[in-house]
């Protein structure tokens, strides 16, 4: 059983960090639109990825996380590795929530940050896979 839930671990760990890569991605697109019907559509877009796919997708990871952890307490609990992946997941929880916030606030106001920002803004992320993977595949502590 426990590696079936790891394998649904992974399947939705992997589709939270696509919409988590996307939306600010489309954020970009959103700042860069001049027409009423591109920032309609990039705002039905947003909403669509936000709650179809990265809500579900998080709410997943988390659930099926946090069971491996229960099942195996009595391991887990003395792994350094595992309470800094933890402590990253609450960070990329918090970017999350960010983004759906920002997500509100574009819709009401497209030019709210530059595209420029946006770019930067998508590149959070990529350092916290980068960590998470290292620290889960080479356990260094």
């Amino acid at each position: 059983m426990f590696e079936y839930i790891k394998a649904f671990h992974i399947i939705a760990m992997v589709c939270w960090f696509a919409g988590i890569f996307y939306l600010p991605r489309l954020f970009v697109y959103h700042a860069m639109s001049d027409d009423k019907i591109s920032q309609e559509r990039f705002t039905i877009m947003e909403r669509k990825l936000y709650r179809g796919i990265m809500n579900p997708s998080m709410i997943a990871t988390w659930i099926l996380g946090l069971s491996m952890v229960v099942m195996n307490w009595q391991i887990y609990k003395t792994q350094g590795w595992l309470h800094a992946k933890i402590t990253l997941v609450i960070l990329l929880t918090i970017y999350h929530l960010i983004c759906g916030r920002f997500r509100l606030r574009l819709a009401d106001n497209p030019k709210l940050k530059t595209h420029v920002y946006w770019r930067w803004f998508n590149e959070i992320p990529v350092f916290i896979l980068i960590a998470v993977v290292i620290l889960v595949v080479v356990k260094p502590f």
